[in-house]
């Protein structure tokens, strides 16, 4: 059996995850083709990210240096206690010392520079994934396992150069499997950076927070994998955030079309676009946890489940806010939204949902709200061109309005389509807890409801539907 796993490695638990990968490779013959790919250490991406653009503000060469060696100590320690086998654990040490001394050249770069572009960001990020595979393979080959760790670019996943959410080329499918291909038949444990992926031109890049998963069914897809594993520190997918919801259950089996709508809605256990590479090939997608592997988790395949459940689970999107903006100058709503979704377009600001008024020519954007500010100035373009005689008849922008403290809330279930009632669940349990609703829509496939709420009400209201629905049950 060939398939990938995205495994969370932190400190002492690197060991236990290898444990794990002997495991399914021992157990059973069939399952002795394996590529594991690996996450960074708990909490190293978000510390690259911070200490990056810290260093780069500040300019200070000092805490460049000082910061190389937390993570140094933080992952050496980590190495010699997972790797017994010391003529193993010198290659890891050495190898670990040299990806630490590149990191830190690019550190005193930026310093010196004050400057981080969006490539120097995606290059220094990448540290994580590329520190943490040298010492899950050795740790690997001390357990007498014979594993080799690769880079996303050395394993053949070529991007584009879109950074911080790079797609894969076309062709790229094909790189992989002449890279991976030869490994495994060899005998090989491909240990693969996830996360990251190079340009053409040799340019390292990332695929977006959580695109270790992405990373592995890309793998899986290319080498035709039976399965693919996402090992998770969660029992598998939820019907909703245990720390949110007080009775959060484990869903058993969850089609790909609803696990794509929860990614995309927010839900953090898989990456948004992580069920994509394995659909056209029918590949099932087991998320489990490592450290408690004789779990079922969750299933997700081809099939919608027959149940009689409308909404399976619920999710919340924090941090967004709701841009509404009234058009003029133009003749219809299409107008309207043609030029306003061609100026975000152009900032590269994603946007989570729309709704439209067509008699007054408003439409209503959800933005993420890091991303705000960049759409506000992608609309005040618009009209600065339109009326310089660059948008085709002067002002298109009457008026717009942005709030912040707000969340939204994706009601997601293939039983919803065609199923009378659901929109009036939803809105009546909100009704009941007082809830005011300040956007709706409603995806086409009839799969999910979303709405907007204020920020305050978006648990109290996340309860009321999960509650009503019997989510997990």
């Amino acid at each position: 059996m060939k398939f990938g796993g995205s495994a969370v490695a932190d400190g002492g638990k690197i060991k236990a995850v290898a444990e794990l990968v002997r495991r399914c490779r021992e157990k059973e013959k069939k399952r002795k083709e394996l590529v594991v790919v690996t996450s960074a250490f708990f909490g190293v991406t978000d510390a690259l990210h911070e200490n990056a653009a810290r260093i780069a503000s500040e300019g200070e060469v000092e805490k460049a240096k000082s910061f190389v060696q937390d993570l140094k100590t933080k992952h050496l320690t980590a190495a010699s206690e997972a790797i017994k086998d010391k003529r193993v654990l010198r290659v890891v040490t050495r190898e670990v010392e040299e990806r630490l001394g590149e990191l830190e050249r690019a550190l005193t770069g930026i310093s010196l520079l004050g400057e981080l572009s969006a490539r120097s960001l995606d290059y220094i990020v990448s540290f994580g994934e590329r520190l943490a595979a040298p010492i899950l393979a050795g740790t690997l080959r001390s357990l007498g396992q014979d594993a080799v760790h690769l880079t996303g670019g050395e394993a053949g996943l070529t991007t584009n150069e879109d950074y911080g959410n790079a797609l894969l080329l076309r062709g790229a499918e094909e790189t992989v499997r002449e890279k991976i291909i030869p490994l495994l038949d060899s005998g090989k444990i491909p240990v693969v950076c996830g996360y990251t992926g190079k340009t053409r031109k040799g340019q390292v890049t990332t695929f977006g927070r959580g695109g270790s998963d992405y990373t592995a069914t890309l793998i899986g897809a290319a080498v035709d994998a039976d399965e693919v594993w996402l090992w998770k520190e969660t029992e598998g997918i939820m019907s909703a955030d245990p720390k949110i919801i007080r009775n959060a259950r484990r869903i058993p089996y969850i089609s790909y079309a609803e696990a794509m709508e929860l990614s995309y809605f927010g839900a953090s256990v898989l990456h948004s676009r992580a069920i994509e590479p394995v659909v056209a090939k029918r590949i099932p997608i087991l998320v489990k946890n490592p450290f408690k592997p004789d779990d079922e988790g969750t299933l997700i395949g081809e099939e919608p489940e027959q149940t009689k459940k409308a909404a399976k689970a619920i999710t919340i999107i924090e941090n967004t806010s709701i841009l509404n903006v009234a058009g003029t100058g133009v003749r219809s709503i299409s107008e309207v939204v043609a030029r306003v979704f061609s100026a975000l377009a152009s900032e590269q600001v994603e946007i989570f949902m729309i709704s439209h008024g067509s008699s007054e020519r408003t439409i209503s954007i959800v933005v993420n709200t890091a991303q705000l500010q960049r759409a506000v100035s992608a609309i005040q373009k618009l009209n600065a061109n339109a009326d310089a005689g660059g948008g085709g008849g002067g002002t298109v922008v009457r008026d717009f309005t942005s709030n912040s403290s707000v969340s939204a809330i994706g009601v997601v279930g293939v039983g919803m389509a065609g199923t009378p009632g659901v929109a009036g669940k939803v809105f009546s349990a909100l009704g009941k807890e007082g809830i005011s609703v300040k956007m709706i829509s409603q995806g086409s496939s009839e799969f999910n409801i979303s709405f907007v709420v204020r920020r305050e009400d978006a648990q109290n209201a996340a309860q009321a539907i999960h509650d009503v629905f019997e989510m997990g049950r």
